[in-house]
Order: C-alpha cells, then structure tokens, then sequence
C-alpha cells in the first residue's frame, strides 16, 4: 500500500507524550515496521522542518526523513490541486492551498492520505479521496 503522511501525522508522532498514543501515531508506527511505502510530497517536509527551531533537533529530523521518498508533483498536479480547490468552495467547503495540493497529490497517485486533519474529511466528501 502506498501512504501519503500528513503534516498532522508527523507533528502528533514527533510529540515525546501526547502525541505518541494518538491512532494516527500507532498506525504510522505499524505502516512504518510493516514496510508499507510511506511518502512525503515536499511542502508536508516543509512544514514539519519549519517548525523546528533548534539547529540538532532540524538536522536530525532532516536526516530522518531521507528514507522517506518525495513525490515530485508537476504542473498537472497544481491544476488538479487548484480544480479540486474549486470544487470544493462551489459544494460550501473552503481549503487551504496546501490541503488542496496534498489531497491531490494523493488522488492522482493513488495513495492512501493518513491524517488527523479533520478538513480532509470534508474534502473526501466531494472528491475521490482515499484516507486511512
């Protein structure tokens, strides 16, 4: 199964205490020790970066999610991401850029998207968005 990871996901399983017993956090564990192919798109790396401010911490982070491949999105995904965005806000749902960008990346490569971001939720209602 291939897995698209949410900034979500990553932030509550990178928390020492509170984050680690969240389901998402257990489920990534598992997909991670199962050897499922779990995958980043570059602004989910982006975010979790960003908000690591001691230069350790970053480097270590950074050099953790290596062994995570990076689906390149072309401009036919920034299309799609701006059409997804679209038909969201006609059905009453407003998204954020980076949603719309991560929930299509996920649809058009078939991946699985593992979140804690309820607004994914909503997404999935309107368009063919697969979750965990």
């Amino acid at each position: 199964m291939n897995i698209l990871v949410d900034t979500s996901v990553w932030s509550l399983s990178l928390r020492r205490k509170s984050g680690a017993a969240a389901p998402q956090s257990k489920l990534l564990q598992e997909y991670i020790l199962s050897g499922e192919r779990i995958c980043l798109i570059g602004i989910i790396l982006q975010e979790i970066l960003q908000g690591i401010r001691n230069e350790i911490q970053f480097n270590k982070l950074k050099s953790y999610f290596e062994a995570f491949p990076i689906i390149s999105l072309d401009r036919d995904a920034h299309v799609h991401a701006a059409v997804l965005s679209n038909t969201c806000r006609r059905s009453g749902i407003q998204i954020s850029t980076v949603d719309s960008l991560i929930a299509s990346a996920a649809i058009l490569h078939g991946f699985y998207l593992l979140t804690a971001d309820e607004d994914f939720r909503r997404i999935k209602r309107i368009v063919p968005l697969q979750l965990l």
